[in-house]
């Protein structure tokens, strides 16, 4: 009987035992399953994307990942926003991959640099990497450098055009730039300045055989496997990524984001500029409405935060605000449309060059400058001109209106009595005699009783 029980309770050890090594190789990969963050970047790259992605960045830092994909198709955008997110993922002390997907995607301009900036470079089939010119000199990309014949030196007293001089200078930066992220990164230096001398471009399968990128990927599953084992350098120490099994956080973009991305569209912060300067101009015309001043002030900031983030030209904003105070004295003080015109010409000329780019992304439409021309023209040179020379009119009803007046003094008196105005008996006072039938002129009002003197 007791080796019966010792037999049971042996095998009930046994089962015990296998149960728990079962249950270990279900949760031991679970718990050892590796942290990618997937970052979406689409669109054109400005302000908002900026911020969103060093956040994302930061928050996967903090969350200890393993391994953040930034998903990339872009036109390109901004020099000032790729710059800042190029510097946060070559500080990055997550491993960095930026994938070009989905099919029919793009990598261009600032894309380009962003993905040369990344630890690993990939690339979904039918997408295109390239076309690096900056976008202010794109229409006419500038040959390679090449050295100059002995006899084609360049007279001594021959200058060079500044617009070259500029030029040159900005393409020589760009290409410094995206050489030395191919340098550190171990990628193809030499179409690297293809790419911003003469625009060039690249298909998926050409960037991998020109070692522009490292993989080719259908899909994010097909990605992992094919970094996994891949090492990188983060922080002077080599990290290799162990991705058979994962956890995939998928980062949307939240109400930050999408705020930014809204009042950073140059159209609206061109149009939250206006309301602001509007409502203010409207406030100190006629104080104590509040409401446009409030809505003034509130408009103005957001403008003014959203105009920061931008590439403004700080002329073109000078000019509107010359060309609205032109519009706001004449119709103060008319002109007879010289100080109208003016204003109007200087307020669209400074709308058209307030945005200091040539990327269509981060312009300002032109219907929407010319709306506003109307509208201002509008409104300060003939609403408010009407409004201010109604103002000056006289009050021709209320009591008000009795002012200035003529009345007949029913009686002699020295310094109270009665007078008929308006054919009404009144209560008059005056400083000096009247006699009875004199015509007196109304100069003031006093309750119901009119102070008046004797008409010169």
């Amino acid at each position: 009987m007791l080796r019966t029980d010792r037999t049971r309770l042996s095998r009930s050890r046994i089962v015990l035992g296998a149960v728990v090594l079962c249950l270990l190789g279900v949760v031991s990969p679970i718990l050892t399953a590796a942290e990618v963050h997937l970052v979406p970047l689409t669109g054109a790259v400005g302000p908002a994307s900026s911020d969103f992605v060093i956040r994302s960045l930061e928050d996967a830092a903090d969350a200890g990942a393993d391994l953040v994909v930034i998903q990339l198709d872009t036109p390109g955008g901004l020099d000032a926003a790729m710059r800042d997110i190029i510097q946060q993922i070559l500080g990055s002390p997550v491993p960095v991959a930026v994938w070009v997907a989905p099919n029919g995607a793009r990598a261009a301009s600032a894309g380009t640099y962003i993905l040369y900036a990344s630890h690993f470079a990939a690339m979904a089939p039918a997408t295109n990497v390239g076309s690096s010119t900056p976008v202010s000199i794109g229409a006419n990309p500038l040959p390679l450098p090449t050295s100059p014949a002995p006899e084609e030196e360049t007279p001594e007293d021959e200058s060079i055009p500044i617009g070259d001089t500029m030029e040159r200078k900005v393409i020589n930066d760009a290409v410094a730039y995206i050489k030395s992220l191919a340098e550190l990164r171990g990628r193809n230096q030499e179409w690297a300045e293809l790419t911003v001398l003469e625009a060039a471009n690249l298909t998926a399968s050409e960037a991998l055989e020109m070692n522009v990128i490292e993989i080719i990927a259908e899909n994010l599953d097909s990605l992992l496997e094919q970094l996994s084992g891949r090492s990188t350098v983060i922080d002077g120490q080599q990290v290799t990524l162990e991705l058979d099994t994962y956890n995939v956080t998928n980062v949307e973009p939240d109400w930050r984001h999408e705020f930014l991305s809204l009042i950073t569209d140059p159209n609206v912060a061109y149009i939250l500029l206006m309301i602001g300067i509007y409502g203010l101009i409207l406030e100190f015309y006629n104080p104590g409405l509040g409401l446009p001043g409030i809505t003034g002030v509130i408009c103005l900031l957001l403008g003014a935060y959203a105009l920061q983030m931008l590439p403004i030209n700080y002329v073109g904003l000078a000019l509107i605000v010359v060309g609205i105070g032109l519009m706001v004295v004449e119709a103060m003080s008319p002109s007879f449309g010289v100080f109208g015109l003016g204003g109007m010409v200087a307020f669209v000329l400074g709308s058209v060059i307030l945005m200091d780019t040539e990327l269509e992304a981060f312009r300002i439409s032109l219907s929407i400058i010319a709306a506003f021309a109307v509208a201002s023209t509008a409104v300060f040179v003939f609403a408010l001109s009407m409004l201010l020379r109604a103002r000056r009119q006289k009050v021709v009803s209320g009591v008000e209106a009795m002012v200035g007046g003529k009345a007949i003094a029913l009686q002699a008196f020295d310094h109270a009595g009665h007078v008929r105005a308006f054919s009404e008996n009144w209560k008059a006072e005056s400083d000096e005699p009247i006699a009875k039938g004199d015509t007196v002129e109304i100069i003031g009002i006093d309750g119901l009783t009119l102070k008046v003197k004797k008409q010169e």
